[in-house]
This record gives C-alpha cells, structure tokens and sequence, in this order.
C-alpha cells in the first residue's frame, strides 16, 4: 500500500514543481517585456524629441504622463516637447513639475531657469540658478549667467560669465554672437564687431550675427560689406540693413545708394527696401 502513495506524493510533486516552473517563466518573460517596453518606449521618446512635430510630441508625452506620471524622464520629455513648441508658459509649469520630483538635477534646475527666461520671468529665473551650487559649472549654466547679468546691465559680471562660457563649448558661435550683441547695446561698437567677427569664423551659417555684424559696422559708419559667405537674398537684406544704419547716422545719400543696391541685388522684389527707399526719396522731395 505504501507504493501507490509514494507515487501519488511524487506525482504530485512534479505538477506542482512544473506549476512553479511556469509561473517563474511567465515573472522572467513579463519582466523582460517590460523592460523592452521601457526600452521600446525611450526610443520613441528620442524620435520624439528631436524629429516628431514639437506639438506632436507634446501629446505624446501628455499622454503617456497621464498613465505614467511618477516617471522623471517622461516628465522632462514633456518639458523639452514645450519648449521646441515654444509654449513657454505651459514649459515653465512643466519645468517646475520636474524639478519637484525626487530624482531631479541640478541640470534639471538649469532648464527650469532657460523655461523662465524664455517666459521673461528674469528674477525667478535669477533666484533658480542662485539655488545651483556653484561647482555645478556647466555651459549653458553660464550662459544663462551671462544673459541674466546683461538684463541687470551688470556688464563686468556678464563679459565674466560669457567668457566662462565660450570656455565650456566647442560649438561658442551663439555665445559669441550674444556677447556681441551685449557689446552693441552698450555702444562698444569696435568690441561687438569683433565678437561678431568670431562667431561668423566658428559657424558661417549664422545669420543673425552677420546682420549684427553689419549693424556694428554701420554705428561706426563703416558703409562697406565685408566679405561673407552669403546667398544672394541674405546679401541684399545686408545691404539694407547698412542702408537704414547710414540714414540713421545721417548719410541719407549713402543710405539710399546702399537701399538701391539691396533691390538690385534680391532675387525677387524686395518690398521692404522699396518702401523705404520710396518714402526717403517722396520725404527729401
């Protein structure tokens, strides 16, 4: 009799070690779908913080915080989807609600202060990055620095933080060209054409700091282009950007020459420079 019972105690056994070995298969096999979700879902957030429509993006990340919405990194996709959207107001709050959360950075600090910047919020911005421990050097930490002390028109702590800055980038064109425009705002001319100048050196497709480059030329009556790397169209809005700075330094016939050249030289019909020449030349009339 004591056969039968041992084999139903081993039989038994087997099912419930089998039982326990499929149970242990499923946890291994639901775990690592999980982790390919989370992995699966990390991709999809890249694709969507750098080639996904920015509004896009941001109903991706709305949504998946809904379902989610103790995951950090789902919440700074969120922030950065706003910022490329340039809803700024809606970033800052978004901003805010990363760095409330326990795992967040001093980098963390330092996009919420860029989020207020770009919401003119300057103070609030000024009282985040004073939060930020000062070994936390990084570069767009001083950048912001720098713009903060230049809306206060603490000039020598912002050439300091611009300096420090350029210091930390192998990319410096837009630190340069921000600089530059500090330098032009103050009315150092000979200083803000030479930022310019260097920042036009590190990135030739910038054309933002060859119009201010001309703009720094022109308060320094310096009437002429100097040589640039241009398309046709850029060339001529130059030359109408150094037409109005003749007029506006009182070279009303220079500045008319240098409107006539900006509509000569445009591809197509250049209104604005029309206009203006027209209403220069009915106003000398």
């Amino acid at each position: 009799m004591r056969h039968p019972i041992l084999m139903c105690i081993c039989v038994g056994s087997a099912f419930a070690l089998s039982a326990c070995d499929d149970k242990a298969g499923k946890a291994d096999v639901d775990r690592a779908l999980s982790d390919l979700n989370v992995v699966d879902e990390s991709n999809l957030g890249d694709v969507m913080l750098t080639v996904a429509d920015p509004n896009e993006s941001v109903k991706y990340f709305q949504r998946t915080l809904g379902e989610k919405p103790d995951r950090i990194d789902v919440r700074r996709g969120l922030a950065q989807s706003l910022i490329r959207a340039k809803r700024h107001t809606e970033a800052v709050a978004a901003w805010k609600n990363v760095v409330e959360h326990e795992k967040s950075t001093n980098d963390d600090q330092v996009e919420y202060a860029d989020a207020l910047i770009r919401n003119n919020e300057w103070k609030r911005a000024d009282e985040v990055l004073d939060s930020v421990p000062p070994t936390h050097e990084t570069f767009k930490r001083y950048r912001l620095e720098a713009m903060i002390a230049d809306s206060n028109q603490n000039w020598k702590k912002a050439d300091s933080f611009y300096e420090t800055a350029i210091g930390l980038t192998t990319t410096p064109a837009s630190v340069m060209n921000n600089w530059g425009y500090s330098k032009l705002t103050r009315g150092d001319f000979p200083a803000a054409e030479r930022l310019f100048t260097d920042a036009i050196r590190q990135d030739d497709s910038l054309f933002t700091a060859k119009n201010n480059l001309v703009l720094a030329r022109g308060a320094q009556k310096k009437y002429s282009l100097p040589v640039l790397q241009t398309s046709q169209e850029e060339r001529a809005q130059l030359l109408y950007t150094l037409g109005l700075s003749a007029i506006k330094q009182g070279d009303t016939s220079i500045g008319k020459g240098l409107l006539r050249d900006a509509i000569d030289t445009h591809p197509q019909h250049f209104e604005a420079a029309a206009r203006s020449l027209q209403a220069l030349e009915n106003n000398v009339e």
